[in-house]
This record gives structure tokens, sequence and C-alpha cells, in this order.
């Protein structure tokens, strides 16, 4: 069975010459389009190596729900994905063999975790089958649909998944896709509620979002990140500059007026004068989405409210932080546009009404402020932040949910370039811990370790901000489990522990829980509490 056939919203010719000038198909093979269009003739299939990625598993779903034939190989390790693969009723190969490489597959895609190297990629080339990295098969994707990228160095898998939230209460017809598992979504990355709007995370990393047609873009920050490849604040900039120059004369840019970087980003599109509509949100922003009042509701434990300058009341958040308040902006501000071409008309009370209930409900995305579970009196949380912006607004928001709770965070940071550019940086966030234990840096494959830093630079840093010298704020063990033995019995109840980072710590928070829970069970514990679902009223 290969792709469902039909012109769908566009007509075919357009979006033929966009599939055959990027390359990812020849004039043979090319059907009705794309994907629900008919990307490939029908019979043919489509094959991912490193399926098991967010993007990846999230894009296959996509195809698989447009009658697509879809199967892909990865490594053996368990990632969340396996669930959401093993559900759908994809196969999945453990490891790479290029004798899965049949004439039946029409087209290959592969993760940006694997390249020419790869045996299976090598094997499609060699048999003349169209290969295409994830962010170009996304950007082939969203060039058959009415497409809106979220982008920025923070912020945007929030905010994509909250622009979900808002489209499934609005009943627009839209398909989102998020770089993570979000919970209103099923605890998959997807949410397909129709065919003419798509809406997707996009990254800045490599470039990547230079795949994708935007007709509209929500820029929620930018600033120094992804160091190897772009090494000065100018070079990020530029990508993002680039990025918004995809967009269509009369396109839309919606920013947050808040972060100097996507500002200044924002005001080199207008000095262009392509006819770009600026919408900015947030704090300091004019206009429909000026963020208002924000405060932490004491009568409502674990809710944040706030207003929006187009909204008659005020607006409920159950995820901490004020910089949630700017990706809920954001996400009201990009299906506010999306409701006026849908329907000609904004926010209607019965639509704030929607949004507002939407958004009270929104339970957040997997590795973002994710409460793993609350046992022996001490909540355990993981949180993806790893970049020193992240870790600050993340460490605030905490603070003000939970100002009672001493936090205790495990940090594990990604990348020696990331490391070692923002060091200083890195030690100051982490200073809005109570206590801090730190672990050796997660290499990436994309760069190898030249011995100029290592986890330990970083804990020297920081504890040469604290007049004690660190002690007994700060701790060290390499490998995150090391730590395992020393936090049980340096938890006690009343605390908020926290995995923070893009590493392999987050298990430690899952060992410490079930730990925590087990003695709970067996009444070696006097604290009361509940599993995850229940942790201080459910949050997530």
């Amino acid at each position: 069975m290969g792709f469902i056939s039909g012109t769908g919203a566009l007509g075919q010719g357009k979006l033929g010459h966009d599939l055959l000038s990027q390359g990812l198909l020849s004039q043979g093979l090319l059907s009705q389009g794309l994907l629900s269009q008919g990307l490939i003739s029908q019979g043919a299939s489509v094959y991912f190596v490193g399926i098991k990625g967010s993007g990846a598993c999230a894009l296959a779903e996509l195809l698989h729900g447009a009658g697509a034939k879809i199967a892909g190989s990865d490594v053996p390790e368990a990632f969340y994905t396996d669930a959401i693969l093993r559900e759908l009723g994809i196969p999945v190969y453990e490891g790479f063999d290029r004798a899965r490489i049949g004439g039946g597959i029409g087209l290959v895609v592969h993760s940006a975790a694997y390249g020419e190297e790869n045996e299976e990629i090598a094997e499609a080339r060699s048999r003349g089958i169209p290969v295409a990295p994830y962010p170009r098969a996304l950007g082939a994707y969203s060039a058959g649909m009415n497409s809106a990228g979220v982008a920025g160095v923070h912020g945007k898998t929030t905010t994509t998944a909250m622009c979900g939230s808002l489209a499934q209460a609005l009943g627009l017809p839209a398909q989102i896709l998020v770089g993570s598992a979000a919970a209103g979504f099923g605890g998959r990355a997807t949410l397909n509620l129709g065919g003419k709007y798509f809406i997707a995370e996009t990254c800045e990393y490599r470039r990547h979002f230079l795949e994708f047609r935007p007709r509209r873009i929500a820029l929620t920050s930018v600033e120094s990140d992804h160091q190897d490849c772009f090494p000065t604040c100018e070079s990020i900039r530029e990508a993002f500059i680039d990025y918004c120059r995809l967009l269509p004369p009369g396109g839309q840019l919606i920013y947050c007026a808040d972060d100097p970087g996507a500002s200044s980003v924002a005001g080199a599109v207008s000095q262009e004068g392509r006819g770009i509509e600026l919408i900015p949100y947030g704090f300091s922003a004019q206009g429909d989405y000026r963020i208002g009042g924000y405060r932490v509701c004491a009568e409502a434990e674990g809710t944040a409210a706030f207003s929006a300058g187009a909204f008659s009341g005020e607006l409920r958040l159950r995820v901490p932080g004020r910089h949630q308040a700017q990706n809920a902006a954001a996400a009201l501000a990009l299906i506010g546009a999306l409701l006026k071409e849908e329907f000609g008309e904004g926010w209607s009370a019965e639509r704030q009404a929607a949004a507002q209930k939407a958004l009270e409900e929104f339970a957040g995305t997997k590795r973002r402020s994710e409460i793993v579970g609350s046992a022996g009196g001490i909540i355990f949380m993981d949180d993806y932040g790893h970049h020193p912006t992240a870790i600050r607004a993340t460490l605030e928001g905490l603070r003000e949910f939970y100002p009672a709770r001493r936090i205790v965070a495990s940090f594990m940071p990604h990348t020696f370039s990331r490391t070692a550019a923002l060091l200083g940086e890195f030690a100051e966030a982490l200073s809005g811990a109570d206590a801090l234990f730190l672990h050796k840096i997660y290499a990436s494959a994309r760069e190898r370790f030249d011995g100029s830093i290592d986890g330990m630079a970083l804990c020297d840093k920081a504890a040469s901000l604290r007049g004690d010298g660190g002690a007994p704020f700060l701790h060290y063990a390499d490998e995150p489990l090391d730590a395992l033995e020393p936090l049980k019995e340096y938890l006690r109840p009343g605390d908020l522990f926290l995995t923070l980072g893009a590493g392999s710590n987050w298990p430690l928070g899952i060992r410490l829980f079930e730990h925590f829970r087990g003695a709970e069970r067996h009444g070696n514990n006097s604290s009361s509490s509940s599993s995850a679902s229940a942790a201080e009223g459910g949050r997530q």
C-alpha cells in the first residue's frame, strides 16, 4: 500500500516542482503531489533510518496516517517512541542491514544522527532510491500545506504543543508536529485534526529549518547556541533572518518582544520591506498579545494567571514559569492568525472561552518540567533545559510554584562547545538551585573531545561563585548513577528533585523515585504521597 491518492489542498504542479528541485524524487516516482496528496507511486513505501528519533517518529506517524507503508531501523536502546511505533504497527528493525533496502522502497528518510557511512543509506544510494534527511522530508511535507514554523533557541516545543491544544479546542483543520511527546496528544508528538494547516517545531541546528516552507513563523528567542555551527551571536542571528526570508510577501512573523534576539531579527525583516506582517507578543509588547498581571495563584496552588490584550478575562496555566506565559501568548498569536484566515474573524467571546479552557488544561510535554512522580514527600521532576537561559527560567518558575521546597538539581552538560562557550553563564544559572549535583559532559556525536573542558570545569566555576567554595551546595559525580546512593541519603521530605539537561542523567530521577516509592509502600517513610498523576495536584 502506498500513499492515498487525491490532489488535496494544492495542485500537483507546484508540489512536483518543489520535490524535484529538492532532489527527493525522480519524475517517474512522482504521483499526486506530496504525502496525503501522494508523494510516491502507489505500492511504494518509505523507510526511516533512525526511526526512533522524536522528529523522525513524528513524521513517520503523519505519513502512516496519510496511507503510506512505513518501516524503519534504529539502535536497540529503548526510547519513548518505541511504544508509539508498536501501537501504529510500524515495523522497527534493530541495527542496520543493507539487505533490507529493496526495490519496493520509494524513499529513504534518515535522521541527522546518520549519514552516508550508514550501510542502509549507502545501499539506497547505490540503487538510485531517493534519500532525504529528516529536515528536507519535513520541508517537502510543509510545502503541501498552509504551514507555520515555530522556531527559537528556547520554547519552541512547548509553544508548538500549546498550538495543538488550542487548534483542537477551536476546531482548526490542522496537523501539528512537536519535537517531544505531548500529554495532550495522547503521549505522541503529532496531532492530526485535518489537512489544511500544518504547524511544526522547526530547528535551527545546522540551519535545518531552511528546508521548511512557512507562511507564518512564531519566533520565541534568538541567542548564542550550537557553537559548533554558529560560532558567533551574529552567525545564529543571520540563520534566523534567512529563515524569516522564506516567508512569502504578506506572510506573518510572530515574535517575542521581550527577547532582544527575536526583536532584532524582526527589525531586520521589517527593514527589508517585503510586506511581512509583524505580530509582537510578550510582557513588553503592544497590541493583542501583550502579557500583563502575571501571578502565581494563592487561591489555586500550582496555577499561574495572566492577562493578554485581546482577551477579556484572565488566562491560567498549570506549567511553571513566566516563560510559559510567553509561550502561551505566542501560541495564541499564531492560532489567532489562523482563525482569521479560516473563519474570517479572530477571538470571539466563545473562542476566548475555549482557548482559556485549553490553556488551563494544558499538561505540558515530555521532559519539559515533567513530573516523574511524588514519593516520600519529595517531588521528582525532569526538564530538558540545557542552555543557561532555559535553566534559569525553569528554576525561577519552580521557585515561584514551590516556594517552600528545597530544590535539588542534577545537571549534565550537553556538548563540549556549548559548555566551554557558556561556562560562566551555566554556573550562574545553576545557582538558582538550593543544592546541585553535577556530572560529566554528555558528548555529542557531532564533535570530538579535545581535552580543553570537562564536567569538573563547570563544578569549579560554580564553586568559585560562592563564598563557601561550594559546600554544602555543590556535589560532583562523573556518572549520573554514581550519585544514586548519596542522593538516597541526601533527599528529605519537602524537597523537589530535578534532573536537568539534554544528557543521560534523567534515569537518575526515575531510580530515585522508584526507591522512595518502594520505601513508602513498605512503610519505611512516614510521609504520605502518591503516584506521578497525583504529585502536587498532578501538575506536569
